[in-house]
Order: structure tokens, then sequence, then C-alpha cells
């Protein structure tokens, strides 16, 4: 094994070759050392990494290791940690200038436990400012490019999370997902991402403690890497009253049965509006591999109307206003996003029956979900209705002239899940013409966090992507 080809390993075999003494986290930490020196300026993937700390974590690591202390099942694995998480005298500034030294005085809980496991901390990742859209770009960092198509968007809002693991920068990172913010950039970097049911994973992102929209999410390669994140940061936590147990068994073993049977709903657009016919025709073609594996796919959607008015009344609006109500955002102009503004302002304009009426749809939308998936196991469709976009582009073009709620909402097929609490996961379904990545969003019922990884592992075992990876010609300067 050679440090040129390290990086590329997947969570899981570094693990093993760590277990079985064929690999430090010393010799870990120097490729990835390397790596990111290499490749993280052309991308802007990680905003804070200090190297020496690196090489301390992972001399205490390799010591552990060659002591024959038990190692913990991500012992000396890189993991990184979107900007909007705490990490322990480390600045959170949620992208935002006016945030630049706020410093964490805590670990966030899914910090603990990805280092309580003898996982690597490799550093931070790009957001957007507060994480409002979907595209990474702030007037502190600036914007994270896509590794597969520079000068294009990464998604968002955890678009340095899912391009630093696109790119070799690490196996795992953690990533938050309020309307899709894990799923967005983890299609259009052709990565894995998950959002779990409600409560999976301890909730600690957000100020308040009964948003039932806002998740912690890994984003990985492979879905194996996937579920062994899960398995890790799943739990209940005196942090989140909305925390719940975990499952008897572990993701990773869950994930490895097969759906011969399962039965399938296909819905090109989730009701939701325009898909780019790219996009579906490559989601199409990957819908075949469910066939293969001995499933039964009917054509179906939910009749749930256009949820996005709640999504923006009842979530996306408030939900910012009353976490970053505290800056003086008229005197931020200049320092944040001129949209971002507009949604507090926004904000101001909503009344308390505004948000009610939004979360009372949410009611009817839950009946009309449960009362849909009593004849299906799972519902697919494009993660998507676009494949990255210039970089220059606030949406796909097709949105040009739009209202910022349109522009924000109408090319995702991701919210309508935030809204309904349950699990979702997008695996890559293959590439545009021009290379650019198309994601599948796998979705279940509450709670069935499992059987949304098996499905994607099965996906995954007859339509591999692993092996494909961006060039280095792209992303090394």
């Amino acid at each position: 094994m050679t440090e040129q080809n390290l990086h590329w390993l997947s969570a899981t075999e570094m693990a093993a070759s760590v277990a079985s003494n064929n690999l430090s986290p010393n010799e870990i930490a120097e490729a990835m050392i390397q790596r990111v020196d290499a490749v993280n300026p052309s991308i802007n993937a990680i905003v804070q990494f200090d190297r020496e700390q690196v090489t301390r974590d992972a001399a205490e690591l390799s010591w552990q290791q060659e002591s024959g202390e038990k190692l913990g099942p991500l012992h000396g694995v890189p993991f990184t940690i979107k900007d909007l998480t705490a990490v322990d005298g480390l600045p959170t500034t949620f992208g935002m200038k006016p945030m630049a030294d706020n410093i964490a005085t805590g670990n966030a809980v899914v910090v603990d436990r990805l280092r309580g496991a003898g996982g690597l901390f490799l550093g931070k990742t790009n957001t957007p400012e507060s994480g409002y859209y979907g595209g990474t770009d702030n007037h502190l960092y600036g914007p994270t490019h896509n590794p597969w198509k520079l000068g294009n968007s990464a998604g968002g809002s955890s678009g340095g999370a899912s391009a630093a693991v696109a790119a070799g920068l690490g196996p795992l990172a953690e990533g938050s997902d309020g309307a899709g913010s894990v799923r967005i950039p983890s299609a259009l970097c052709g990565v894995v991402g998950l959002k779990p049911t409600t409560g999976v994973i301890p909730q600690t992102i957000l100020a308040g403690r009964f948003y039932n929209w806002a998740y912690h999410g890994p984003i990985t390669r492979t879905v194996a890497d996937n579920a062994l994140m899960l398995d890790i940061m799943a739990g209940p936590h005196n942090a989140d009253p909305l925390s719940i147990e975990r499952a008897e068994t572990s993701y990773v073993e869950a994930a490895k049965g097969h759906v011969k049977g399962l039965r399938v709903a296909w819905s090109t657009n989730l009701g939701l509006g325009h898909v780019d016919p790219e996009v579906l025709a490559v989601c199409l073609d990957a819908l075949s591999a469910f066939e293969e594996l001995g499933a039964q796919i009917t054509e179906a959607t939910p009749e749930w109307g256009n949820p996005s008015e709640s999504m923006w009344n009842g979530i996306w609006v408030p939900g910012f206003a009353s976490e970053y109500d505290l800056l003086d955002w008229e005197n931020q102009r200049g320092e944040v996003d001129d949209n971002l503004i507009e949604i507090m302002h926004e904000a101001e304009r909503l009344t308390g029956v505004d948000v009610g009426r939004a979360d009372a749809f949410r009611g009817v939308m839950w009946d009309t979900w449960t009362t849909f998936m009593n004849d299906y196991d799972v519902l697919v469709s494009p993660t998507l209705a676009s494949a990255t976009f210039p970089l220059s582009q606030f949406a796909p073009s097709w949105l040009e002239g739009a209202s910022l709620r349109e522009q924000l909402l109408d090319w995702l097929f991701t919210y309508p899940y935030n809204m309904l609490n349950n699990p979702a996961i997008t695996v890559p379904a293959g590439f545009t013409a021009d290379g650019r990545p198309v994601g599948l969003q796998i979705a279940a019922r509450h709670r069935q966090d499992a059987l949304v990884l098996r499905t994607a592992a099965n996906f995954e075992a007859v339509r591999p992507w692993a092996d494909k990876k961006p060039a280095d010609s792209l992303v090394v300067a």
C-alpha cells in the first residue's frame, strides 16, 4: 500500500488494516496531510486544518495500537466535521464573518462519539452562511468547488463535507441536513449521504432542542462506511430530548441482507415539478438494478400537493430567524448574503397563523405518506432535479428570475423527508454525458433506517461506484 492510494481506502478497509497492524494511524495521518495539501487548495472543502494537531492525535492513536490496547471501530480513520457543528476549542463560524471568533466550549455529541471510537479528526468543512441553501459559498471562506467539475457547485449546505469525501480527503464526513443539506451535496459530488430518522443521531446543531427537521448525517463513499458511521453516531443522549434508543442490531449487519421481493415505488419527481431530462434518464437506467435484485417496481407518487409553502413558512424561515436573530442583519450587508438577510425579513412578516397552518399541513402530509407507504417498502426518486451547475448560479438555470423560495426549494426532492422525519439516503446513480454525478434517493417509513441502508447496499452491489473517482488533474493544482 502506498501513500498515493491510501487516501482512497474506505473507512472499513482502513479500520481493518489498523486492527491487523498492517497500517498505523501515523501512516494514515501522513498520507492525509499530503493529500489535503495537494488537493484542498483547488476545491476549498476543508476550511480549518491543523497539521500539527492531526500529527499529535495520530501519534497518540499509534501509541495505543502499539501498546496492545483495545482499539475502537474507527481507530485511526480520518473524519471531518462541518462548520455548523461544535468542536471544542475551534471556531464554529457557521460560514459567517460576524461569527469568525465564535469559539466552541465543548464538543457536539457526534464529535465525542467519533473520537471515542478512535477516529482521527482531520478538520472542519465549509458551509454556506448559516447553512441556509443548497450551495456552499460564503464571505468568510469563499466557495467550495465540485471535485468532478471545478467552477461548479459542490451543493450544500454540507458542500465542504461532500467535496472532501469525493476528493479523497478522508472517507468519513459529518454533515447536517435541514432540507436536504446532506443529500444535496452528496448527490452533486457522487457520494453517499444519509438523513436518518429523527432522533437516531442526537441533534446538537441548533439551540432549539425540539426541532424535528434538523439532522446530523454521515457522508461516505460506500454504503458500508455509511452504516459504520451511523453505528458510531446513533443512540440516545440527554442533549437531545427527541433522541431515541438505537436499533437492536448494528446497521452494518442490517445492511447485508437481500431485498428480493422488495416493493419499490418509483416517482420521477415526487410531484414537485420539473426535472432535467438527462438526470431523469440516468435515474431511469439505474432503476433497472432493482429488477435485477428481484424487487417489484411500481410507478407511484404520494398525492401530498405542494409542500414547499409549508416548508418555507413552518420550518425554513422561522427556523433560521430564531437561531440567528441576535445578529444586526442590516449592518451586516456585504458581510453576509443578501438572500439570508431577506429570509430574516421574511420571518418578520410571518404571523403565528402562517406558522400554524404550515404545521397543520405537515400533519396532513404525514397521513398521506403513511397511507401511501402501506403498499410499498421504499420510495425511489431522483435526489435532485439537476446535476451540478456553475458556481455563478444560485440555482439551476430554469429557475432564473423565480422567487427566493422557488430558487431554494424547487429543484430539491429532499425536503419532504425533513418534514416527515423519516430516513432517506442518496446514492450515486451515474453521470451525465459531460461527467457530472447524479444521485438516486431511497426513502422508507419512520425508523426504517436499516431498510434504507440495506436497499442502498444491494443497489451498490449491482451498480458499483467506489472505483470511480475525480481525476487528480482536475483537483490537484
